[in-house]
């Protein structure tokens, strides 16, 4: 594995502790500047540096109760000079302050640029498989 995998990586486990820790911070420390982010949490199309971004994120965090997991599976990192990409397929996990319990499988992918040294996300997109049926469902009760 080369350096800037190992960084990247690095990167990635953040993102996972950020959820888990509900830890805004954490989760926009490796953003890029103009950062874009497409979620499966409204309004689905984050600006990371949108002036209520961090507000939004923690409200989100709030319709929480305890940690949100996240693991990544399959996890393939390509590094070349200032460019790079992640992909998995990750699962989140937890409780919804409703009382929901939450085991969504989803696609992750990461574009990544090196900027000053060190690497930043530029693009992020989790995504779900939709239903061939015509219905546009989501097929979120996929596992592996």
């Amino acid at each position: 594995m080369t350096k800037d995998e190992t960084e990247i990586r690095a990167i990635i486990a953040d993102h996972a502790k950020a959820l888990y820790a509900k830890n805004a911070d954490l989760l926009f420390a490796h953003n890029a500047k103009g950062m874009l982010s497409f979620d499966l949490a409204p309004p689905l199309l984050h600006k990371a540096d949108a002036p209520d971004a961090r507000k939004s994120t923690e409200a989100w965090f709030a319709t929480w109760k305890g940690p949100i997991g996240w693991e990544d599976r399959d996890l393939v990192v390509t590094a070349s000079e200032d460019v790079a990409f992640s992909t998995s397929l990750a699962h989140m996990t937890g409780t919804k302050t409703d009382g929901a319990e939450v085991s969504l499988w989803l696609r992750s992918t990461n574009g990544f640029r090196k900027e000053n040294g060190e690497w930043k996300i530029v693009h992020a997109h989790s995504s779900v498989p939709f239903a061939m049926d015509g219905s546009f469902k989501a097929c979120i009760d996929l596992k592996p």
